[in-house]
């Protein structure tokens, strides 16, 4: 059964050494690995392996034993025999029963799994298309092959897993590539189209592939090391962040004079911004095990598409107080919004991240950091919501400002209800560019001003809660005046304290001295 599974395995080879005919002279002296001497003439490969040529005995001293595995299906696909696992070298491939047997067949099936001892030395790294010159690229597996026979399609319904062993661990591993062997009319190369990413550690690498093909895995080196000022200014930033947001966060809850529909939209957004930036801190960097990793990607995902979604509800609220102006709270506005903030605030995030994860659930987690792949374009699920956020809201506040240049043109400069409201805009849309400038910052991180991008994103990214604190709460008079009243029943409450203690130690039954005096109280000298 391997002559007809060999034969891709076979073109694959002829298309890269050529069509090879040399006659040497019989010789058992250094036959190649995986093979051993037979009557002192010809050599002859182990069990389990294969030579590249196809022939049984050889002599050709250039010849490889590359080691097969194959499976014959005779029946149609059962319960128990879904999905088959073929293993070669430490290598192994999990593939679909029903892609192997393609529909109703007639005569047996079969599903073949090489590897390649020695062919990386010649298709090297330096075959890769998208080789960056800064990082030193290299081939860290066997190249292994997988063919269906006889004469099946190369397109699966169903991806196929392919586990691959590193040849070396390299602990300053930045970037992991799954790739195939891709020949064109200008020539052949290593690829990443239609595979990706499943999992990497330090000794092996799982990739997913929509095809058949010859497989292999490239890894990066990179020499960058994380920059500790960098560090040091994104850890000291978001805990200043933190602060600001629990502290803006408890103001929002407990200070009665300013709660309405536009105080519960700014908690929520406090809230979500709280925990996405505590996550970050925590999590970010736990990328074993990989399941915990991907919860962690998944969380942040949703927490900061919550945030924007309540920037969103904000801008919607300042857009329709705008236009009812006569009804700013007691209105059908403020019930609307009640009615529809928290279906909207949670609820559309978490069907935008319940259909990616069950989409693409492997793209949760990166090998470096626990956030969304870039491969397939899953960062998309979030940049896309949050640029469609950002480009509503602020054809929203471009209207609430244009609706209240046409009031105060006709009324009363001095009117509370619009200089209120021009006054939220203004600060909404400070906000909206402070929590929309970090994320195009991080998009930005790219080619030589990347380091700077870096930079600018962390210390704007530990501005956002300080921001939300300042102009929500210690700019608003309101505010002040509430935090002026906690602080003196602060003060009232630590004296008349330190008054009980006093009097407690005293007794209740002991008289005071000539010359003691107590609060309030004058001495007198006769």
């Amino acid at each position: 059964m391997q002559g007809p599974l060999l034969l891709p395995g076979l073109c694959f080879l002829l298309s890269l050494f050529g069509a090879v005919t040399q006659k040497t002279k019989p010789s058992c002296a250094k036959c190649p690995a995986n093979a051993f001497c037979v009557n002192n003439t010809h050599c002859t490969c182990d069990h389990g392996y294969t030579s590249g040529s196809g022939q049984k005995l050889f002599t050709f001293p250039l010849e490889t034993c590359n080691a097969i595995e194959t499976r014959v299906i005779t029946d149609n696909c059962s319960e128990e025999r879904k999905t088959f696992n073929l293993n070669v070298q430490m290598n192994s491939m999990d593939i679909g029963c029903n892609d192997i047997i393609q529909g109703d067949t007639q005569g047996p099936s079969a599903i073949a799994f090489i590897s390649y001892s020695s062919l990386g030395n010649i298709i090297n790294a330096t075959f890769f298309e998208e080789m960056d010159k800064k990082d030193q690229v290299y081939l860290n597996s066997q190249v292994v092959s997988a063919a269906i026979g006889p004469k099946r399609n190369v397109s699966l319904s169903k991806s196929v897993t392919l586990t691959f062993q590193h040849v070396k661990t390299n602990s300053s591993t930045k970037k992991v590539f799954c790739v195939y062997w891709k020949s064109t009319e200008q020539g052949s190369q290593w690829s990443r189209d239609g595979c990706f990413l499943l999992h990497v550690n330090k000794s092996h690498t799982m990739c997913n592939c929509s095809h058949l093909s010859s497989f292999a895995v490239l890894m990066a080196l990179t020499s960058q090391e994380e920059d500790p000022v960098l560090t040091i200014i994104t850890y000291v930033g978001l805990s200043v962040s933190l602060l600001c947001l629990l502290l803006a966060a408890l103001t929002f809850l407990l200070c009665k004079a300013i709660q309405n529909t536009s105080t519960s939209l700014h908690l929520h957004l406090s809230l979500c911004l709280f925990l996405a930036h505590l996550l970050f801190l925590v999590g970010i960097d736990r990328t074993e095990p990989k399941m915990l990793c991907s919860i962690i990607a998944g969380a942040l995902h949703y927490l900061y598409l919550a945030a924007f979604t309540w920037m969103l509800l904000e801008g919607l609220h300042l857009f329709l107080t705008a236009r009812n102006l006569t009804v700013v709270n007691y209105s059908s506005i403020n019930r609307l919004m009640k009615w529809i903030m928290f279906p909207v605030g949670y609820g559309v995030p978490a069907v935008t991240v319940a259909i990616s994860a069950a989409s693409r659930p492997h793209l949760y987690g990166t090998a470096d950091r626990c956030w969304l792949h870039l491969d397939q374009g899953f960062i998309w699920s979030f940049l896309g919501p949050v640029c469609a956020i950002f480009s509503v809201n602020l054809v929203l506040f471009v209207l609430v400002f244009w609706i209240l240049k046409r009031k105060l043109s006709s009324l009363n400069s001095e009117v509370s209800t619009i200089q209120n409201t021009r006054m939220l805009a203004f600060k909404a849309t400070a906000q909206l560019f402070i929590l929309g400038c970090t994320w195009c910052l991080g998009l930005l991180q790219v080619g030589p001003a990347a380091q700077v991008m870096a930079y600018l994103f962390a210390i704007i990214n530990s501005l956002q809660g300080f921001f939300i604190f300042l102009v929500y709460c210690l700019l608003s008079q309101q505010v002040q005046k509430q935090y002026r009243k906690w602080f003196r029943e602060i003060v009232k409450s630590k004296s008349e304290s330190e008054t009980y203690t006093l009097s407690s130690k005293m007794g209740p039954d002991s008289k005071p001295s000539e010359g003691d005096v107590f609060p309030g109280q004058v001495k007198i000298k006769y």
